[in-house]
């Protein structure tokens, strides 16, 4: 039920005692040093961060004991770093406990931290604002008092669980809630103050609580936590994560299945994310030694979408997911870009190159495949722009058949000079690993074309599923 700091006062020694802990390696849980819970991620440049509660209940525990939220962070999505305690019951001078989940979101240089907090006035639940300069803070109250509370008309029957987007045209929106109660009001740029009723949004099918929004080639998602029977849990006692997408942020929703099955723990909050050009769904379990119920822990896996938008169930694993470094800067270029090709099997498709599909494995064709079957030897992939771009990364998700195509032996990334084609400058090794994006990073080059030189094993041609071009 809880969800997703800073610390001041006498709490400000948490910051300085909590030296940074070295990285963990990849695996599930991804922090097992204690128990986290209701996770938020965030990406800022090259780095992956995730806002979490602190389950403090003791071991045999029967309610939920939270009193801070701590931040870890990831450069890889596999390996993580423990920033501890960044905001606490504290940071809010109004509330008394219960440190529940919460969200952070980026605005005009600042960093607001949305969270669900029990008052000391009439009711019981409220939803908080801090504030802070960095994406680990400090932290401070934003506002001196609840922004949401049930003096808040229309408000949920339990104000928890706050999800904040801000779309491209710099309106923000704000989802929360739990006992069935959905709601959801837009902000106002100061990011403190409703702008507009509270609405109860329509369309999100058996919703429980734990709402997330996030926006992905123009359609709207939220994913949320429900706790039916009808496909979703084997008991009401779990919650399973469904989903539904709008084409507006205010709905009305269409449902459509369950993203994440029930997890371990009867509780099951999840956000979602894209990273280094793959997607992620951060959410949390049991599964942590001593874990349980009130002792859940923080874990990530891969979230994949098909190509008309709709999202895969999600494989729950222990492992994590593979390293996946980048360089930094900004959004994928491959859709705006014009796809040639040395060859391309009359029965392929050189439209998959730059689809924005997210394969399961190498052998994954329902987002349409490339492949240069029978040529071998060395072919290319080209994306073609109008005017010139700043590239610095790619990241390629090789196509295997288990027949005539195969991983590659090798690649290289090159681009136009304007006269001629050359190797990026600085690439790092060009990766032919398959069932994950293999990223290379290259010193920024400005081009109108960017080509990827794929040379294959002796007996095999070569393919590729999805091939990402990032912005500098």
């Amino acid at each position: 039920m809880p969800n997703r700091k800073r610390a001041f006062g006498p709490f400000a020694a948490l910051a300085l005692v909590a030296a940074l802990a070295p990285p963990a390696l990849a695996a599930n849980p991804i922090i097992t040093s204690y128990y986290t819970a209701d996770p938020a991620p965030l990406v800022v440049g090259n780095t992956m961060y995730v806002y979490a509660g602190r389950d403090e209940a003791p071991s045999g525990g029967t309610n939920f004991q939270m009193r801070e939220w701590r931040v870890l962070s990831s450069t890889d999505a596999a390996t993580w770093t423990d920033h501890g305690a960044r905001a606490n019951i504290a940071t809010f001078p109004w509330a008394g406990a219960d440190a529940w989940a919460s969200e952070v979101e980026p605005r005009d240089g600042r960093y607001y931290w949305y969270t669900s907090v029990n008052g000391n006035g009439a009711g019981w639940m409220d939803i908080g604002v801090a504030v802070g300069d960095s994406p680990l803070g400090p932290f401070r109250d934003a506002k001196g008092g609840p922004l949401i509370s049930d003096s808040t008309p229309n408000s949920s029957g339990l104000n928890i669980d706050p999800t904040v987007f801000t779309d491209d045209d710099g309106q923000s929106y704000l989802y929360w809630g739990g006992y069935w109660g959905a709601r959801a009001a837009k902000l106002k740029p100061n990011m403190i103050e409703l702008d507009g009723p509270v609405v109860t949004p329509s369309g999100l099918a058996n919703f429980w609580e734990a709402p997330w929004m996030f926006k992905r080639n123009g359609l709207y998602y939220v994913v949320y936590a429900a706790n039916d029977t009808n496909g979703c849990v084997t008991s009401s006692s779990y919650a399973c994560q469904r989903y539904a997408t709008a084409t507006n942020p205010m709905g009305p929703w269409t449902h459509r299945g369950v993203v994440l099955d029930q997890v371990s723990s009867t509780t099951n909050h999840a956000g979602v994310v894209q990273f280094n050009g793959q997607w992620y769904i951060v959410y949390h379990n049991a599964n942590a030694p001593g874990g349980g119920n009130f002792r859940r822990s923080v874990a990530v896996d891969l979230l994949h979408f098909n190509a008309d938008g709709t999202m895969r169930k999600v494989v729950q694993t222990t492992t994590g997911p593979p390293p996946n470094p980048g360089g930094g800067g900004g959004g994928d270029l491959a859709p705006s870009a014009t796809a040639s090709t040395s060859h391309v099997s009359a029965w392929e498709s050189l439209a998959a190159l730059n689809n924005g599909g997210t394969p399961a494995n190498s052998a994954d064709r329902s987002n349409l495949a490339y492949g240069n079957w029978p040529e071998r030897g060395t072919q290319w992939v080209e994306y073609t722009w109008p005017t010139a771009k700043s590239v610095n990364r790619v990241s390629t998700y090789w196509f295997d058949d288990g027949q005539g195509i195969d991983l590659p032996a090798s690649c290289q990334v090159q681009h136009w000079t304007g006269s001629a084609y050359a190797p990026v400058p600085g690439q790092s090794a060009c990766g032919v690993a398959g069932d994950t994006f293999n990223t290379t990073t290259f010193t920024a080059v400005s081009t109108t074309r960017l080509r990827l030189s794929i040379t294959s094993k002796p007996d095999s041609s070569t393919g590729v599923l999805e091939w990402q071009a990032f912005a500098a």
